[in-house]
């Protein structure tokens, strides 16, 4: 019923102006016509969580349906593609991603996209941190047990990772970079096959999104020994960070943010990020991305564009140094 609903919508939408004036002045246009927010993930996971919880207050606030749309696949990069290629009119954003806007051009020497100059950042919706988690059975359940490991047995104490060259890779990887040890990388088609394996002992450790970590935190299956971000998420306040654990500097979060085609006019895209700043701030809103370790969401486009671009660099760079490749 919804897909029959959406389809309508966008049939009835195409027979309007894309664009209509609005309160904030005769520049500051939103489309008149629903409004997708595509997301590269299936439903149920943390990208799709909070570009849901953006678009029921976007459809209020906005007073248009903004509806998510998954497109799942090659790590984001399906939806990132057609995004790029969407008209600028405001009509199609993207919920982009670390795994295809920052670690894939420095992965994938051919895209279908550019992701430096295929898009229009509008906002920094979050940060999340991966957390260092091992089983509750784990003999070495602190991260100086760990190390004291990976340096007695060089290449044989197995990580766990979401697939090669996803984020939970690249932060292992910049682990083995700054701790100066090597370890033994299963690669996985997605968090789930990791966790069980994890869980039943078959993998000893794991770089892990906060989203997915926090639930087998929650039920014991797991134990935190240290987090990714620059400082510590407030959901995991107990857990140190790995910069404040002798590793200044290190950060490996995953982040989201919204962002449309290059083209889009400059005055739609800072109505926009005026707009989502507006539901960014609104504290249950807060409360609810908090849950997720999504933090320091908010600020200016150029902000966002400026922190996509670091991204991008850093990732590539650890990428040449540590000869990294999708299939690595």
């Amino acid at each position: 019923m919804r897909r029959r609903q959406l389809i309508g919508w966008l049939g009835a939408a195409a027979a309007l102006p894309a664009l209509h004036a609005t309160s904030h002045g005769a520049e500051a246009t939103l489309p008149r016509g629903p409004i997708r927010i595509l997301v590269g993930f299936p439903p149920g996971g943390g990208t799709d969580i909070l570009a849901r919880i953006l678009s029921v207050k976007l459809t209020t606030l906005w007073s248009v349906p903004v509806v998510v749309e998954n497109k799942a696949g090659a790590a984001g990069m399906i939806a990132t593609a057609e995004a790029a290629k969407a008209a600028p009119d405001g009509r199609s954003l993207l919920m982009g991603h670390i795994n295809a806007l920052g670690i894939a051009p420095g992965l994938y020497p051919q895209m279908p996209y550019s992701a430096e100059r295929d898009f229009a950042p509008i906002v920094l919706v979050g940060k999340t941190p991966q957390v260092l988690i091992a089983s509750r059975d784990s003999p070495m359940p602190t991260l100086a047990g760990l190390l004291a490991a990976c340096r007695a047995h060089p290449g044989l104490v197995s990580f766990g990772s979401a697939g090669a060259g996803s984020a939970q890779h690249l932060a292992l990887a910049l682990f083995e970079q700054r701790a100066g040890v090597q370890v033994l990388h299963v690669p996985y088609k997605g968090s789930a096959p990791m966790v069980n394996d994890l869980l039943g002992g078959h993998v000893k450790f794991a770089f892990e999104g906060m989203t997915t970590a926090m639930g087998l935190l929650k039920d014991g299956k797991a134990v935190a020994l240290a987090q990714t971000g620059a400082r510590r998420a407030s959901a995991l306040s107990q857990v140190p960070t790995l910069a404040e654990s002798g590793f200044p500097g290190f950060e490996a979060s995953i982040w989201f943010g919204v962002v449309g085609p290059a083209a889009m006019p400059p005055e739609l895209v800072r109505r926009m990020n005026i707009d989502l700043n507006k539901v960014l701030a609104q504290p249950e809103v807060a409360t609810r991305l908090a849950e997720f370790g999504a933090e320091e969401g908010g600020g200016t486009p150029e902000a966002f564009g400026e922190y996509i671009r670091g991204e991008q660099r850093k990732w590539a760079q650890l990428i040449r140094d540590r000869k990294i490749s999708a299939d690595s």
